[in-house]
């Protein structure tokens, strides 16, 4: 039976009476979404997940509106985003423990009162203190992107081929995420006051939520008291860690230093062309029957990464704009071939912590990237140079795969 021809099994005991019924559609994606209550979840979950891409601009817009200060919104940003990577490993084994719903929702909940007190310190120009304070205390956002995820491996675990075509459209509805929520956040904000951004933000956040969480029926099985260990010490899981985290340098690097290089108004559709050539590879990624090895992708991605550096050297921004496309299509592929492997390493029963820790390895590596991009920007002799810093960063992430023997195979 070819692959393709799996999902006419069923993909678990409740959906097998009313999926086995149908006809599978050609179109692998169409087959997925054919699936008793695929639809609902997945609008749920990016209603949710689009505020990701929002929050962020928002605050720098609001704050350094307020206080004028953009040192003090990037630190409060940032002090938010440390707080996050620190809590979502937690927030994520209280999900596999617990269930989706009975943790999301109030999670959710909490992130969006952190986000609202931000707000209401900033309107009223608080101390400075009491952002911060609101930052981290709200910082309980659980990983969205991982519980749907984590869905489509427990509706699916029969069909890897299927598995793939879901991981993949999972990555491209994170790049249409971080493509269009910054620039929604912009309008908003500019728009009608400093403050909608984040106030949109935080009600489709909610709203999103709690459609997702009550999709019981798709809810993968809560595991409380598994006798698996953490995610951390499973063989091979340290080492691929560490290549997401060099992997997160290439997109912080890259944002920030096509920012401080276009300087202007078209910056953000510029660096939006990277988001979108990412999504469009990443359909077509899930098209396809196998999956490259990890080092493979890196390397692509190390080759690709290379073209904003010679584009921006000659001055065009038609060029550059380009090059940010072609770029931008060895992300979803790697981070698809990436997340199989987290998934594959993962034990039974920890699968949105383990997510979750790669998710935070790459958080980590975009701060980096971030900080030693704007730096290198700000001091070498031309902008140009900062392009340096995202070819690094992949070649560091290949060095590191091909010196573990992370990528050497395709995760199943």
């Amino acid at each position: 039976m070819p692959p393709s021809d799996l999902m006419l099994t069923p993909a678990g005991p409740a959906l097998a009476p009313r999926y086995a019924e149908r006809a599978a559609p050609a179109n692998p994606y169409l087959r997925l979404f054919a699936l008793p209550g695929a639809r609902a979840f997945t609008t749920g979950n990016l209603i949710a997940r689009l505020p990701a891409g929002m929050f962020g601009v928002s605050a720098v817009v609001m704050i350094a509106g307020a206080y004028g200060s953009y040192a003090l919104a990037g630190a409060v940003s940032a002090a938010g985003l440390l707080a996050g990577a620190v809590t979502a490993p937690w927030i994520a084994r209280l999900v596999d423990r617990h269930g989706q719903a009975r943790v999301a929702v109030p999670a959710t909940v909490w992130a969006v009162l952190g986000q609202l007190v931000l707000l209401l310190c900033a309107h009223a120009q608080a101390p400075t203190w009491t952002l911060f304070a609101a930052a981290v205390l709200g910082a309980t956002a659980p990983n969205t992107g991982g519980m749907s995820r984590a869905r489509w491996a427990h509706l699916l675990r029969a069909d890897p081929g299927a598995l793939h075509t879901a991981n993949a459209f999972e990555q491209a509805a994170d790049e249409l995420c971080f493509m269009l929520g910054p620039l929604l956040a912009a309008s908003l904000c500019s728009a009608l006051f400093p403050e909608a951004g984040t106030l949109v933000a935080a009600l489709l956040f909610l709203s999103g939520m709690l459609l997702f969480a009550a999709q019981r029926a798709t809810e993968p099985p809560v595991a409380p008291r598994t006798a698996a260990g953490s995610p951390l010490r499973a063989p091979g899981m340290p080492a691929l860690l560490a290549v997401f985290l060099a992997t997160g340098a290439v997109f912080g690097a890259m944002e920030v230093v096509t920012l401080a290089h276009v300087n202007g108004p078209v910056a953000g559709p510029v660096l939006a062309l990277q988001a979108a050539g990412s999504a469009v590879a990443g359909l077509l990624y899930g098209r396809v029957r196998r999956t490259a090895p990890l080092s493979a992708c890196l390397a692509a991605m190390t080759a690709l990464m290379a073209l904003p550096l010679l584009a921006a050297a000659t001055g065009s921004l038609l060029a550059l704009a380009g090059a940010l496309l072609a770029a931008g299509m060895a992300i979803a592929p790697t981070m698809l071939t990436g997340m199989g492997l987290i998934q594959r390493l993962t034990p039974a029963g920890r699968l949105n912590e383990g997510m979750t820790l790669a998710v935070t390895a790459l958080l980590g590596g975009i701060a980096a990237g971030s900080a030693t991009g704007g730096w290198l920007a700000e001091h070498a002799p031309s902008t140009t140079y900062g392009y340096v810093i995202p070819t690094t960063a992949a070649a560091l992430a290949l060095a590191l795969c091909a010196a573990t023997g992370t990528g050497r195979r395709a995760p199943r």
